[in-house]
């Protein structure tokens, strides 16, 4: 029997590669772990699990056909826990880096209901921000 135990890692094509690096180290704090030019690959540290960002011009982005666009997307959204969750904080801090952001809202997952924030990366992939249970 198989047990999921959490995220390992999520692997997002992207368009414009050192924007969404950038993005993930400097508005989310997802430190750069790991950069493998060879393969077009960066492996950002989010907590105990990893976001691979694979640029769809490198090695291994071109053998995942079109790159993404706003009717084709990766996924629908990444889920993020966040250990300390203060809201306005977290809210201002998005906005001061120019994230597109949503309001914070009560949603279920699975922790439990919890509030959360969306925002969208620079390639409008969908980011959930979710408080710890």
């Amino acid at each position: 029997m198989i047990r999921i135990s959490g995220v390992d890692h999520v692997v997002i094509r992207a368009r414009d590669y050192e924007r969404m690096i950038a993005f993930y180290r400097d508005v989310l704090g997802c430190p750069l772990e790991w950069r493998r030019d060879d393969l077009g690959m960066a492996h950002m540290r989010a907590g105990r699990a990893l976001i691979d960002l694979v640029d769809v011009k490198g090695e291994l982005g071109k053998k995942g056909g079109a790159a993404p666009e706003k009717e084709a997307r990766n996924m629908d959204h990444l889920c993020l826990q966040v250990e300390s969750f203060d809201a306005e904080a977290v809210m201002r801090h998005l906005k001061e880096r120019g994230a597109k952001v949503e309001e914070p809202k009560k949603r279920y997952g699975a922790g439990g209901e919890g509030l959360s924030i969306y925002l969208y990366d620079p390639e409008d992939n969908l980011i959930e921000l979710r408080a710890a249970p």
